[in-house]
């Protein structure tokens, strides 16, 4: 199965900014793990997914006030019962940040349940966003 990709875009305002004046890291985790929770979510219930961990939203270059962060996230990765979502962050077209997060799949009361995805990665660049998602803890 062939998992689609997601884009959103935000405008950094003044009450986005840290102390340094760039984009606050605590806004951008904000938008990182909802651009995740779209591509994890759209694939089953949104009720049913929960955040497990980011792995590394690691920051290239600093956001600044009145860019546009275009943040694109798609499924690289499942397992019974989790969803590992790829999250890259681009300004004018340059990687800005760029992460994994892995959701799981939950009743309503919380406990695992298979979701009954499975990605089955095609192309060169899947496959290998496949692996690197293997290797993550």
């Amino acid at each position: 199965m062939e998992f689609p990709t997601y884009t959103s875009v935000h405008l950094v305002k003044g009450e986005d900014l840290n102390h340094h004046g760039t984009l606050y890291a605590g806004r951008t985790a904000e938008w990182f793990v909802e651009s995740g929770f779209i591509a994890a979510a759209s694939m089953t219930k949104p009720e049913n997914i929960v955040c497990l961990k980011i792995h590394g939203m690691t920051f290239t270059r600093p956001i600044r006030k009145g860019e546009l962060p275009v943040f694109t996230s798609r499924v690289v990765l499942t397992g019974e019962t989790k969803i590992v979502s790829l999250i890259e962050v681009k300004v004018l077209g340059k990687l800005a940040v760029r992460g994994f997060i892995t959701f799981i799949h939950v009743d309503l009361e919380g406990k695992i349940l298979p979701h009954g995805l499975d990605f089955n990665p095609v192309t060169a660049e899947d496959i290998a966003l496949n692996e690197e998602a293997k290797k993550l803890d």
